[in-house]
């Protein structure tokens, strides 16, 4: 795949009166967690043309142009009855305002909340609208008789899937999506899409596990051949194990015994964004979030999520200087129902001045709460380095949850068969890895050759490391193996623990490789290795990368090891 290629839509028959309408971005193309990989995506825009013509999403500003042309070449707008809105966001309204300048007949499909925010997106209250609740159908003729199924979560309350009998498509939105970009039209070998829809659930809907499963119980009552779904390759061949995997992944959230309570509300989206980010943060980490949009969200329902909780955190966007109306109520329940031995945390954003953020942070300082991580401030649109601060403090939040319930629970004595694993030798390294204006590293001896021909190792990455997320396929990294004598100053170094967004490399001695990942200068030999793939393994990923440049950086010196105490501590 070429990060260099132009944007494009990729036009397919995908069934009877049915095209997609893939808008193609090959190199990342927004700054949200969940496009974090850099694989592109495709904004995914359906065409059904029966006795009457209805479009499926379309696409966001960045592709207006390009797809309104991709329209006009195979159909006259003054046929185009229906837009159907899986959601809604302010992105899609330049798209949607030239649509209705060129078609005014128009008639919008979405959900109640949809209906809301469509006529604040397009500043127009007199747009034609049909909201549908669940129980309405929409005929387009020719047994096109399209059902519609709600399925809010708090990110996307206004979240509706659209299933037509005819072709027993199920037109799913944001769900079973991934963000990589390609030729392949449907998911044929779709097992090497793995790694991207697991990154892709963890990031969008993970935080939202119970809604997710309740829109599986939902759809599961739809005979269905396909989802057509927001992003990615369509869902043929893997439907199945897809929809599995996501009962599977839900209940590993909803049954989690350790959960943080995510509370927010966002203006025009960003706090949304930092949202979804420390939420990847926690839960990487191995902890449950519960994310509650307190715009949509009853005052009972916060109550009993933040009584539930491990800890909370709460997110406001600045708005004349306060805090949305829905942010004060639900700091006010907060207040009045989490007992203050809960951990907090508090973050937003803002366009001029971050009042709210300052409100929310003194008023917890007051109440005696103590705080997980330092609060987040950020004005305007979050960037990559934000997003990896967001997720780092989540996971920096995760961990001090999981070490207050440690430390009040007994630890129990190593076995022997943990002991004796705890004597196996492996070399000391420490992993370092940059990407754009993200860096990270961590100390590993979990180190093995795994082949000859390629030369490749692999080596396991807990998922809450901080690195993790610079260990996908494609990615790039630095084995530096350490020296017997002075690595004790380096292993000191790399076990601290740091801040979120802090830089691990400003007191050692180190240079960059050509790709930008730094190599300790006091290392005994370095290996610059490219990631093949990876496994899920537990509570680490085991990660494949074969090796393509190293030097041995002291002829006399002697590799440093490790011997842990069992197979359970470090």
């Amino acid at each position: 795949m070429s990060k260099n290629k132009a944007r494009d839509v990729q036009v397919f028959p995908i069934a009877t009166n049915t095209r997609i309408l893939r808008s193609r971005s090959w190199s990342r193309l927004r700054f949200e967690i969940e496009y974090a990989l850099a694989k592109g995506t495709t904004a995914n825009s359906y065409l059904i043309e029966s006795e009457k013509t209805a479009i499926i999403d379309p696409p966001g500003e960045t592709f207006t142009q390009i797809y309104l042309e991709a329209l006009q070449q195979r159909f006259h707008f003054e046929d185009l009855d229906y837009v159907i809105l899986g959601h809604v966001n302010p992105n899609r309204a330049a798209t949607l305002k030239a649509l209705l300048e060129i078609a005014p007949q128009i008639t919008f499909v979405c959900s109640n909340p949809g209906a809301i925010n469509l006529r604040a997106a397009l500043e127009n209250p007199d747009l034609q609208i049909l909201v549908m609740r669940g129980e309405e159908t929409l005929d387009l003729g020719n047994g096109h008789n399209l059902q519609f199924i709600p399925t809010p979560n708090p990110r996307y309350a206004d979240q509706l899937c659209t299933y037509d009998p005819q072709t027993e498509i199920l037109y799913t939105d944001k769900l079973f999506g991934a963000h990589v970009c390609g030729d392949q039209v449907f998911d044929e070998g779709w097992e090497v899409y793995n790694e991207d829809r697991r990154y892709y659930f963890d990031c969008l809907m993970a935080p939202h596990a119970r809604q997710v499963e309740t829109a599986l119980d939902k759809l599961a009552d739809f005979p269905v051949r396909m989802y057509a779904n927001g992003h990615g390759p369509l869902v043929r061949y893997g439907l199945i194990d897809l929809t599995k995997a996501y009962r599977e992944w839900s209940q590993q959230q909803t049954s989690a015994d350790l959960t943080v309570a995510l509370i927010y509300a966002s203006a025009y989206g960003n706090t949304a964004t930092l949202a979804q980010a420390i939420a990847r943060g926690i839960t990487k980490a191995g902890v449950a979030v519960e994310s509650i949009n307190c715009e949509f969200t009853e005052p009972e329902e916060i109550r009993a999520a933040v009584e539930k909780a491990g800890g909370f955190i709460i997110g406001s966007p600045t708005l004349g200087g306060h805090a949305p109306t829905p942010v004060q109520t639900a700091l006010g329940i907060v207040l009045s129902t989490a007992t203050n031995n809960k951990l907090a945390g508090a973050f937003g954003s803002f366009g001029w001045s971050g009042e709210a953020v300052d409100l929310i942070e003194g008023k917890l300082k007051d109440a005696g709460y103590r705080f997980g991580f330092d609060t987040i401030r950020v004005k305007f649109k979050p960037d990559d380095a934000t997003l990896q601060l967001c997720e780092e403090a989540g996971t920096d939040f995760a961990q001090a949850l999981k070490k207050a319930r440690k430390v009040r629970s007994p630890s129990q004595p190593a076995t022997t068969v943990e002991q004796a694993v705890g004597r196996i030798v492996g070399s000391l390294c420490v992993l370092t890895a940059k990407e754009g204006d993200r860096s990270s590293a961590m100390l590993a001896s979990w180190v093995s050759q795994a082949s000859f021909n390629p030369p490749g190792l692999t080596i396991a990455v807990a998922k809450d490391r901080a690195v993790e997320t610079l260990t996908h396929t494609g990615n790039k990294f630095v084995l530096n193996i350490l020296k017997e004598g002075n690595h004790l100053g380096l292993m000191k170094h790399f076990l601290k623990p740091f801040g979120p967004g802090q830089d691990r490399f400003a007191d050692v001695a180190s240079q960059e490789t050509e790709s930008g990942s730094p190599i300790l200068t006091d290392a005994l030999a370095y290996l610059e290795c490219s990631v093949q793939n990876r496994m899920e393994s537990g509570d680490h990923w085991l990660v494949y990368a074969t090796i393509e440049s190293g030097k041995l950086l002291d002829n006399d010196g002697v590799t440093a090891v490790h011997h842990r105490k069992s197979a359970t501590h470090y």
